[in-house]
Order: C-alpha cells, then structure tokens, then sequence
C-alpha cells in the first residue's frame, strides 16, 4: 500500500538516487513541471536509463502534457521499461488523451492528473477511459490558478469530486496533491486530516521532511484502531447487525468501515467499502 509519493527532478540524478533511500513508499520521477525545456531530452533518457532494471522502491514517472511538444517522446521512451511502475499523466482533461497514452505504452498503469475545471468536471469519464487507468489525482497549483481559489478550504468540492468520481469507476482512493511549503509541517497535517476526512488516501510530497507527517496522518491512531477492533470481533461473534456495550450500532457499511480502519493500521490494500 502506498501512503507516500515523492517527486524528485527527472534532470538531477542524484536527487532521483536520494529519493529511492528516503523512505517513500514511491518514488515519482518528474520530466514535467520541475524540468526546464533544454534539459528535456536529458531527463528523458536518464530516466529510461534508470528504469532499464527494477529500482528498490516503485518509481513512477509524470510525463509532460498530452499538448506539449514532449509527451510523444516521454511516452515512448517508458514503453516497456522494465523498472517503470506506472506513467502520470499531467494535465488531462478528456478521455482520449488516457487512451492514446495506453496505446502507446503498452497497457502500464497510468494515472490522470486533473488540473482545470475542466478536467475535473470529466473526472468520471476521464476515470473510465481505458482499462490501464489505476487512478486520479488533482493538481492543485494548477487547479488553483484556473478555479482562482487561494486557500484549502476553496479545494473541499474538486477533492471530494474526484474522489467519488474514482470510488465510482472502481479505483483506489486518490492521494492528495504536495502541499507547497515544505517548512510548515503543521498546516501540512492539518491538510491531511482534512483529506483524509474526504476519502483521499496518502498524499505526494516535494521533500523527504514531510514524509512522516503525510504518515502519520493518514494511519490511524491507536484508539481508533481499538474502536475499529472491536467492531470487527463483534461482527464475527454475532453476524448481521449488532449492538456494542457503548451504544455504537454495527451493520455491514460500518464493519466495512472498520475492517478498512484495520487493514490501514496493517499498511495492507484497504478493504473497499460496500456498494
């Protein structure tokens, strides 16, 4: 189960190296955003070059936008590389631009990143445009500058978009989009809590220091893990709906809701809630 993401520049190797030991879950190798269009084609190729065999944690790779002059090149530069675990794809904002990404890297898991109002009002034909799509995810700097919103509270309705939206076609919860400011681990929590309240599961980061903040916010705690526990045990006592000793009612949605609160305390693949 993946919890933490963390981009690193696709044109300097040796932060990429640094990323793989840093105790991210994935690593996300970037040729967009963070490249500079003359160094490209060099982050391209040292990207294939690294992924030639399988690197000690998955490593990701966001390609450049469906409409750059790059993206042709980027795509089939990853096709068939042994060590790629999937392609992020920026900037999408219409179903066939995940099809034609697919066609042309052979069916790798691919991940739309919706960064326009009008990506996410596609979200749930976006999400099922071709089998190899795993995933949704905002770009929220992007996002911002389009819906012209500047603060968190101004993302609650895209977030819980997308994330219906990928519950709806049957993908895992989405991660939240990096938190900019690497200094204020706080506000970083606090924006995690307030993600994980609505369905997100794990977020990306831009620096290593934030990776056990993003952690620890999105496993539970130890009395929710309990509560969680003991809804499980009853469940299995009395099958069907039950009442505990503290008045909290149990049916199947709520165990659904317990047993995903277990599997994530056991970093295992969440339990999908019922339909």
């Amino acid at each position: 189960m993946i919890l933490t993401w963390l981009y690193a520049p696709g044109d300097h190797q040796d932060t990429v190296a640094k990323a793989l030991h840093c105790g991210a879950d994935a690593v996300i190798v970037d040729l967009e955003d963070a490249v500079p269009a003359s160094r490209k084609e060099y982050a391209r190729a040292a990207t294939a070059e690294l992924l030639a065999e399988r690197p000690p944690v998955p490593v990701y790779v966001r390609v450049n936008a469906p409409d750059s002059p790059w993206a042709g090149a980027d795509l089939a530069a990853l096709a068939g590389l042994r060590g790629l675990a999937g392609v992020r794809l920026p900037k999408v904002t219409a179903p066939e631009q995940v099809v034609q990404a697919a066609e042309r890297t052979g069916g790798v898991a691919l991940y739309a990143l919706l960064e326009s109002a009008l990506g996410v009002e596609r979200a749930y034909e976006i999400a099922r445009a071709h089998p190899a799509l795993r995933g949704l995810a905002l770009g929220e700097a992007d996002l911002c500058a389009d819906l012209g919103c500047g603060t968190e509270e101004g993302l609650d309705w895209p977030r819980s978009r997308v994330v219906v939206a990928a519950r709806a076609a049957g993908l895992a919860p989405p991660a939240q989009s990096p938190f900019p400011d690497i200094r204020d681990l706080e506000a970083l929590a606090a924006s995690c809590a307030r993600g994980r309240t609505l369905g997100f599961l794990g977020r990306a980061a831009i620096h290593p220091r934030q990776l056990p903040v993003i952690e620890r916010a999105y496993l539970p705690g130890p009395e929710e893990v309990g509560a969680a526990q003991e809804v499980v045990t009853a469940a299995r006592r009395n099958p069907g709906a039950a009442v505990l000793p503290d008045g909290r009612f149990v049916d199947a949605a709520v165990l659904a809701v317990a047993e995903r609160v277990v599997a994530l305390s056991r970093r295992e693949t969440p339990v999908r809630l019922p339909s």
